[in-house]
Order: structure tokens, then C-alpha cells, then sequence
């Protein structure tokens, strides 16, 4: 069993930590290299907190859209076989949930010679977490301390800063009323402190 893995039953949850994740996207950029591809990866979620903000030790996977997608994807199955991660490390299912106002940044991104590594703007990163509003579980920490440290990091303070920002990157009728709610909840706790 990895190092980095918690047990859970018979099962185990990954964690991949600042270290594992650029190791895992060094060796996949040396994989496009020996290909002759130059690839692009757009890292959002907690991978995203990890990598640029330091704003957290681990996350369970890489949250990511990638071109070309077909070879990074299979690049990434080959590095997660030689490193022992889950097949799912690097996966694209956050594609869903991307805004068509795209906002990315290479900020505090590590970067490799067949690999850019971009990431969304402190800000849509922000309205991505409050648009999923994801409370803490047994498989999850929830958004709650990524959000509270994007409002730190943004300076904001209101719930109304916050949801302006969310608005910037989805139209009304994605928000639900719980975004609203977690954001007053979390403006609340900060005033509180």
C-alpha cells in the first residue's frame, strides 16, 4: 500500500501531497517529451490550493482539463502504474463544471519542458468552490477552508464580494440557494474571528 494512503475498509484513499503531484507531472512531461508531445494541463480543486497556494497538504486526485487529452491521459495512466497512484490521479471530470468565462494564470505553477501547467485565477477558482458549495464527508474535506482562504486571499468581505465574483463566471441560474447560504456562513465565521 502507498505511503500517502489512508485505509478505509478494504479500500484506500490517496493522498497526493505537493511532492507526489509534481513528481507524477514531471514524469508525465518526460513521457510527452520521449512522445515528441508538448501537452497542457489546466490544474483546478484542491490540487490547485496544493500546488499554488500552499494552502493545504494533500488532495485525493488532479482535477484537470488537458491537451491533447488522448496522450496525457495515457501518459498519466503509465505514471500512475511506475508510481503506485490511483489510475485516477490526473482525471478531466471538472470539465463539467468550467465557466466559459476562463480566467487562467501560470502563478506558482511548477512547469516542465513538455508539460504547461496552467490553473484557474484565484478568483474563478473561488466562484468554482462556491458553485459546488461541497460540505465536509467521509470521502471529502469540503470546500469550506478552500473558500475561507480564497475570501482572505481576495480581501474580501461580504457575502455580496463573494457572489459577485461567482456571478462573473456563471449566470444566475447555475447558483443554487445553498451557495448562497455556505458563503454567508463562512463570511460569518470570518467576521466572527
Amino acid at each position: 500500500m502507498p505511503v500517502n494512503a489512508g485505509v478505509i475498509g478494504l479500500n484506500y484513499v490517496m493522498r497526493l501531497n505537493r511532492d507526489t503531484i509534481v513528481k507524477a507531472l514531471s514524469a508525465t512531461s518526460e513521457k510527452l517529451k520521449s512522445e515528441g508531445v508538448t501537452g497542457e494541463v489546466c490544474i483546478f480543486g484542491g490540487a490547485a490550493m496544493v500546488l499554488a497556494f500552499d494552502a493545504r497538504e494533500s488532495t485525493r486526485d488532479v482535477d484537470a482539463v488537458f491537451k491533447p487529452s488522448g496522450i496525457v491521459r495515457k501518459m498519466a495512466a503509465e505514471v500512475a502504474t511506475e508510481l503506485d497512484l490511483s489510475p485516477t490521479w490526473l482525471n478531466d471530470g471538472v470539465k463539467g463544471y468550467t465557466s466559459a468565462e476562463q480566467d487562467y494564470v501560470e502563478g506558482n505553477m511548477p512547469q516542465f519542458s513538455n508539460l504547461r501547467v496552467i490553473r484557474p485565477s484565484a478568483s474563478y477558482l473561488l466562484a468554482m468552490k462556491c458553485l459546488a458549495a461541497r460540505v465536509e464527508g467521509y470521502d471529502t474535506a469540503g470546500d469550506k477552508n478552500d473558500v475561507l482562504f480564497l475570501i482572505k486571499e481576495l480581501s474580501l468581505g461580504s457575502t455580496e464580494d463573494v457572489l459577485r465574483i461567482v456571478e462573473k463566471y456563471y449566470p444566475a441560474n447555475r447558483l443554487h440557494v445553498k451557495t448562497r447560504f455556505f458563503v454567508e456562513e463562512i463570511i460569518q465565521e470570518l467576521q466572527s474571528q
